[in-house]
């Protein structure tokens, strides 16, 4: 058990407790997080976060684009600096989706990833 986080979104397991993750999955939940959490969102930590959603409402162009994928980045080296390297950003906007694909190495594995987040409308 001592392998296994907590798992994000919370949720309760098929044993009625707090559902469990393993550390490539922990890691995955907390890119997640940042992407998806805005500053000032939680009590504690009022700068945390990227802000990712706010941005899904503005006009798709390319400077947003750039904008997003150096926030996106910043935030990542910021808040998880000590766990992944982040290799990559992209970000693409299509519709009423917003997609981004984060590249990072975790540090702890030397484990290269490639993730999509996606934020729909």
């Amino acid at each position: 058990m001592s392998g296994l986080r907590p798992d994000f979104p919370l949720r309760i397991d098929g044993r009625g407790r707090s559902a469990a993750t393993g550390q490539d999955d922990h890691v995955h939940d907390l890119v997640e997080q940042v992407l998806f959490t805005s500053p000032g969102e939680r009590v504690n930590r009022p700068t945390f976060g990227c802000g990712l959603l706010q941005l899904v409402f503005e006009p798709n162009s390319e400077p947003l684009a750039l904008a997003v994928k150096a926030t996106v980045q910043a935030s990542l080296q910021q808040w998880l600096g000590e766990l992944i390297a982040v290799d990559r950003v992209d970000v693409r906007a299509e519709d009423s989706v917003l997609r981004v694909t984060v590249g990072y190495t975790v540090r702890a594995t030397q484990e290269s990833r490639l993730d999509e987040f996606r934020s729909s409308l």
